[in-house]
C-alpha cells in the first residue's frame, strides 16, 4: 500500500468513527426530558417567577433601568 493510500484510508476511518459517535450522541440527547415534580416546579416559579405575560407599561413610565 502506498503512503497516500494509507493516509487516505486512515482519514476515511477517522471520519467514519466521528460520524458514528455523532449519531450515537445525538440519539441519546433526543430522548424526552424528565418531567418536573410539583415541588421542583414550585421552587422554579418562586426563583424565576411565573411564565405569565408582563403587565403593560404605564404611560410615562421609564423602560430603562435607573443606574
Amino acid at each position: 500500500m502506498t503512503r497516500p493510500a494509507l493516509i487516505a484510508s486512515v482519514c476515511i476511518v477517522i471520519a467514519g468513527i466521528a460520524a458514528i459517535t455523532a449519531v450515537v450522541l445525538m440519539r441519546g440527547e433526543s430522548s424526552a426530558p424528565p418531567q418536573m415534580s410539583e415541588e421542583q416546579r414550585a421552587t422554579r416559579e418562586k426563583f424565576f417567577g411565573t411564565s405569565k405575560a408582563l403587565p403593560p407599561i404605564e404611560k410615562g413610565q421609564e423602560m430603562r433601568p435607573r443606574w
